[in-house]
């Protein structure tokens, strides 16, 4: 038997309670539900990783996601975990509709394979970098809610302010960014509409924000992800670079973005597509000279920490989005990136992703 030949693969529920909801156009998140997934080769390596179902984004349930890890757990046993793409590959195949599902496995088998050779996964991703500068999110809410976080967020070290949108108000969305810059005058804002607008609203809060001259580096997502015509419009007149999220799910998806040139960045969150295809998506937005950006669902600790690997790794990502772990009051792990204010430090020497589990799952 290999030392890397696949033994088992464990998963659990992952229910943490946040700080506060997380809302944003398409739905809200009252608290963690995501899995927690285990490998272990027969030298005893084990590996961890997280599937996070957001259901509002791709209809995946944590109740789903436990169903379909059943299924593909008797397709990795006995595998060698070296052959990590070839079981990628298969793993896409056979549960197509379960991203997220199928991330938690990928990241699982990536931390056991590069803890078996005892090396980083920042390395095993291409040792660019190990420190990265996230923003923080506002979620969606009023004004008061935006003004005070704004101001907390600036106070705690953070220069880049990451706005949450609901797309049907426009004027009630300008008010809440201009309440937001009034509160933190030296952040450069991101603002994410999540699916939210058609494009007349869209171009009415473009304009809007470009004649106040708020400070915003990005606008991320405004339109629903199928408005690809809609999107291509947007892009002629909108004065800062627009990023697709939901419209970007696959290496596909980015081809036909850049294609019709109606996004210049790209957000690569690992649960859209797994790691595999992440990695695809990257190669070909470079390809085409997109921008990238890395984020996530809401994500305890260790899944953030796998795609600040992914990202420091990789290099060349302008906009860093992982700060859903600063909205878990508490979680299970110890290990992870560090994080003073918005800087966010790898440990250099750990293998694998180094976080680790503080009770061993059943």
């Amino acid at each position: 038997m290999s030392p890397t030949q696949i033994t088992s693969v464990s998963y659990q529920p992952l229910n943490l309670p946040l700080i506060e909801p997380f809302a944003i156009a398409t739905g809200t998140q009252y608290q963690v539900e995501n899995v927690v997934v285990q490998v272990t080769l027969a030298d005893g390596t084990t590996g961890l990783g997280e599937a996070a179902p957001f259901p509002a984004v791709s209809g995946e349930t944590q109740q789903s996601t436990l169903v379909v890890l059943q299924e593909l757990e008797k397709h990795l046993l006995q595998k060698d975990v070296k052959q990590w793409r070839t079981l990628a590959q298969e793993l896409a195949r056979l549960a197509s509709d379960a991203p997220a599902a199928r991330c938690g496995l990928e990241m699982a088998l990536l931390d056991a394979l590069c803890k078996h050779y005892q090396m980083p996964l920042y390395v095993f991703f291409g040792g660019v970098q190990t420190q990265l500068t996230t923003d923080l999110t506002i979620t969606a809410g009023d004004e008061a809610h935006a003004a005070a976080s704004a101001s907390s967020i600036v106070d705690r070290g953070f220069s880049v302010i990451k706005v949450k949108t609901e797309g049907v108000d426009v004027d009630y969305d300008f008010r809440r960014l201009l309440a937001i810059h009034t509160a933190a005058p030296t952040a450069k804002l991101i603002v994410d509409g999540n699916c939210g607008y058609d494009l007349v609203r869209a171009q009415q809060f473009v304009n809007r924000v470009r004649e106040s001259g708020i400070p915003v580096i990005l606008l991320e997502q405004p339109l629903p992800r199928e408005d690809w015509k809609d999107l291509a419009v947007l892009a002629t007149t909108c004065p800062f670079p627009i990023a697709a999220d939901e419209s970007a799910r696959g290496a596909k998806d980015v081809a036909r973005l850049a294609q019709d040139q109606s996004a210049s960045v790209v957000n690569i969150k690992l649960m859209k597509g797994g790691v595999l295809e992440a990695l695809q998506m990257a190669a070909l937005a470079k390809v085409h000279g997109l921008g990238l950006m890395i984020g996530g669902m809401v994500e305890s600790i260790l899944a953030m920490t796998f795609s600040a690997h992914f990202a420091a790794g990789i290099g060349g990502f302008d906009y860093i989005d992982l700060d859903t772990p600063l909205f878990i009051a508490e979680h299970p792990f110890t290990g992870g990136f560090q994080q003073e204010g918005e800087k966010l430090t790898l440990n250099a020497e750990a293998a694998g992703h180094g976080v680790i589990l503080a009770s061993p799952l059943s």
